[in-house]
């Protein structure tokens, strides 16, 4: 499930996995899929160390809260609104409580999800850019520190709250760490990845 981490200028900022069964990740009301989000953190490894570096993300951005949806009130089955509503009246909150892993084969039901959020959202261009110089990382209008950039990161890596089902990660995921660990880059180093 998503869970709250504190931006620099707007507060506390959700983002994480919200249905098990997609491997699509909301940053309060940005949308973009595990992989983009994997391979954008990659080329990081590759950009200019020494001062600051900007480049396009590609996200869903969907503006209106109501078009969001009610998160909780899908999960407990009592209330579907707007695009995460429709996202879990196709792939309903599991029956048993340890069935509640989110599933490294999520990305076989992107074809669905992208034809469910394409009636709510805009694809849009947003601007990433990190500052070496303040430490800071600016993902659309969201501005972080670099420990909660990392923070971020691993949320992907550990398959968020409640982890990845058996312990089996995407091949996105296990590639970006990949290429973490051997990056000298500011912004990456340091992170811890937990088994």
């Amino acid at each position: 499930m998503p869970l709250g981490f504190p931006s620099i200028n707007k507060g506390t900022i959700a983002f994480g996995f919200f249905n098990i069964d997609t491997d699509l990740l909301i940053l309060e009301h940005y949308f973009l899929f595990a992989p983009e989000f994997c391979r954008y953190v990659s080329e990081l490894i590759e950009a200019h160390r020494h001062a600051s570096f900007e480049r396009s993300w590609d996200v869903y951005d969907i503006e209106n809260s109501k078009d969001i949806g009610d998160l909780m009130g899908a999960i407990h089955d009592i209330h579907y609104t707007g695009f995460i509503g429709e996202v879990y009246k196709r792939f309903p909150f599991p029956k048993r409580e340890e069935d509640f892993k989110q599933k490294p084969e999520g990305f076989e039901n992107r074809p669905i999800v992208e034809s469910i959020i394409g009636a709510y959202a805009t694809e849009i261009a947003i601007s990433f850019r990190e500052e070496r110089s303040t430490e800071t990382i600016q993902i659309g209008e969201y501005l972080f520190s670099r420990d909660t950039f990392q923070r971020l990161i691993q949320y992907v890596w550990q398959g968020g709250y409640p982890r990845w089902k058996d312990g089996i990660r995407p091949s996105c995921v296990i590639e970006m760490k990949n290429k973490i660990e051997g990056s000298t880059n500011w912004l990456l180093t340091g992170i811890l990845f937990d088994e």
